[in-house]
């Protein structure tokens, strides 16, 4: 029999280890829960490290902003609190807002959900200063809508094309996914 310390079955009990969340025999680490990762009392990975307002991590203990809460809200008040976090200058916030509709709306408006989402990064990856990071991810989005608009699925009174332009105005990107700075 191997040593306490070296044994590869029964639960794990690392610090923080998750009862139940894996088996600790380490052929089921998809299960388990990263040592690193913040855990909520559910063990379910949750932020409780600080961000700026453009979603980058900050020190523990250092002022960041207010985080978004995680509880789902209707498609209308989803929008209507995207479009106020990104009147702040929040964006990744905003993504993050779109990001819980899409987990916990309905499958077939997961490409409208995504496709917002993918927008709000792209504004964050802009306000970063990675254009071309913002201009991937504004075409990506624009590809999920213009897909997701020809389904004929509810756009909840949002004119999806307008919505795209606004960002592609706001980035300085083309429909071709150039970047106009960059000669390409």
């Amino acid at each position: 029999m191997a040593p306490p310390d070296e044994q590869t079955d029964g639960p794990s009990s690392a610090p923080g280890a998750v009862p139940g969340a894996g088996t600790g025999t380490g052929t089921d680490a998809a299960a388990e829960p990263a040592a690193d990762r913040d855990r909520n009392a559910a063990g379910r990975a949750e932020q409780a490290r600080p961000r700026d307002r453009l979603g980058r991590p900050l020190a523990y203990g250092e002022p960041g902003v207010e985080p978004i809460s995680e509880d789902p809200r209707s498609p209308e008040d989803t929008l209507t609190y995207a479009r106020e976090l990104l009147d702040v200058g929040r964006p990744f916030q905003a993504h993050e807002a779109l990001e819980v509709r899409w987990k916990s709306g309905p499958e077939d408006e997961r490409e409208l959900w995504q496709g917002l989402a993918q927008l709000c990064v792209g504004l964050t990856h802009h306000e970063r200063g990675n254009a071309v990071g913002a201009s991937r991810l504004l075409e990506r989005a624009a590809g999920r809508l213009a897909s997701y608009g020809a389904s004929g699925g509810p756009t909840y009174e949002l004119d999806l094309g307008a919505v795209v332009a606004c960002a592609r105005a706001r980035i300085g990107s083309t429909p071709s996914g150039d970047h106009p700075d960059q000669g390409g």
